[in-house]
């Protein structure tokens, strides 16, 4: 961190120590952006656990910030409905959305955002594709392809590690789950990005710029199923969807749903603990040093960087009946964010939290893949390609140096990096 960047967290922390306790908007994008959201959470984890925002951009909601209770509403489906959303949403942005693309074709209800039984119904489709038979088939290549990324990047000179390797590694990925063109892989992160952010962030310019991206996913995704339910089953995600009788026959904006949440939730995760390992890295190089030693500490590493990142800063629900959480009453019908990213750092369940330590007793110890029956059925996918990768750079590099202050995006949801400037000063 430089020393603008000090200072302006040190501003950040002193205004958010003054600031009246239920004036804290805790989702406020900026801060994120910023890097500068922990003293929020440190503050409502100690003061105000279960906090309630009564105004804010995404209408009123409560915040949950500690581990136990975040972990008791995350598995308590009956009382917590997944059914109406699983982020906060900005009022503003949603109704730009639908008038650029109208109800049915922004996007339905995909598994995540149902409830029980219908969830686990949907959920059991796609999971052949992502169990472990299936990953450990699928990592040989994997590797192959995060060999050839990696022997493809500049030596010595300056790149964008998010682009020439999160974005790849993760679009290789992706193409190969759903069965996509590879030729045309780019464009799944692509989406994704354009799908996440509005107007003036990532690739996002317009409003309509944004619909016609969206559209043009959407048609894209039209055409395999159409493929797809008519060629004998393959262990592809779209197949699957198209072939179980628990999906084939779900509406056109339902299997919208399903492909937005497989797409971002293929892309997010994965892509940025990739940066954020990087990252992460270089901020604590007696950690790196310890790798490099080490190898064996990959998976643990990568686990250690799922936690200290939190790549989806919250999840939320919907309460479907009056609840009573810490002396205080969420009613039914509230809207509320459990914040895995402030559960991650919890002291009282996980020592030196915002400690950046690669060999921890118990590394898995986190929320960051949720609780329940809405855990990501995706979490494998993810730490076989991390483990692969950094399997791979240590054979090649024996540093990947940070020369500048990474790009956050601006989102209190997907928590992750724009750019990170690298260079590779010299390979084994």
């Amino acid at each position: 961190m430089n020393i603008a960047a000090k200072i302006q967290a040190a501003d950040a922390a002193a205004e958010i120590a003054a600031m009246p306790l239920e004036q804290l908007n805790p989702a406020k994008v900026s801060r994120f952006y910023d890097d500068t959201i922990w003293p929020v959470f440190e503050r409502l984890r100690r003061e105000d656990p279960i906090h309630f925002t009564p105004d804010s951009e995404y209408g009123p909601y409560w915040s949950i910030t500690k581990w136990t209770d975040i972990m008791a509403v995350d598995t308590n489906h009956e009382a917590f409905s997944s059914a109406d959303g699983i982020t906060l949403i900005n009022q503003e942005a949603m109704a730009e959305q639908i008038k650029i693309m109208g109800e049915r074709r922004r996007g339905g209800a995909g598994f995540i955002t149902m409830d029980e039984p219908q969830h686990s119904f949907a959920r059991k489709a796609v999971s052949p594709t992502l169990a472990p038979s299936n990953l450990h088939a699928m990592a040989p290549q994997v590797r192959e392809r995060a060999g050839q990324i990696l022997d493809s990047l500049p030596i010595g000179q300056e790149f964008d590690w998010v682009d020439l390797v999160s974005k790849e590694l993760t679009a290789m990925t992706l193409a190969t789950l759903f069965d996509f063109p590879f030729e045309q892989r780019r464009k799944l992160p692509w989406w994704s990005d354009m799908i996440m952010n509005q107007p003036g962030h990532g690739p996002v310019e317009t409003w309509e710029q944004k619909g016609a991206a969206m559209f043009e996913c959407f048609n894209a995704f039209h055409e395999l199923w159409n493929e797809r339910v008519n060629s004998e089953p393959r262990g592809d995600l779209i197949s699957m969807l198209a072939h179980n009788p628990a999906t084939r026959d779900m509406p056109m904006e339902t299997y919208q749903g399903n492909v937005i949440l497989l797409i971002v939730g293929g892309n997010d995760t994965t892509r940025n603990t990739i940066s954020s390992s990087v990252h992460a890295l270089n901020q604590n190089p007696d950690q790196y040093a310890k790798l490099r030693a080490n190898p064996d500490l990959i998976l643990s590493m990568v686990s250690e960087t799922i936690r200290w990142q939190t790549p989806l800063a919250h999840m939320a629900r919907v309460a479907t009946r009056d609840v009573e959480m810490g002396g205080k009453t969420i009613k039914k019908g509230d809207r509320v964010a459990m914040w895995y990213i402030s559960g991650n750092r919890d002291d009282e369940f996980i020592e030196r939290p915002n400690e950046f330590i690669i060999d921890r007793e118990r590394p898995r110890q986190h929320m960051s893949f949720g609780f329940g029956v809405h855990r990501c059925v995706g979490n494998r996918v993810a730490e076989m390609q991390l483990t692969i990768i950094w399997e791979e750079i240590l054979k090649r590099f024996p540093e990947i140096k940070v020369v500048g202050e990474p790009v956050l995006n601006w989102s209190a949801f997907v928590h992750g990096y724009e750019t990170l400037p690298v260079i590779i000063p010299y390979r084994t």
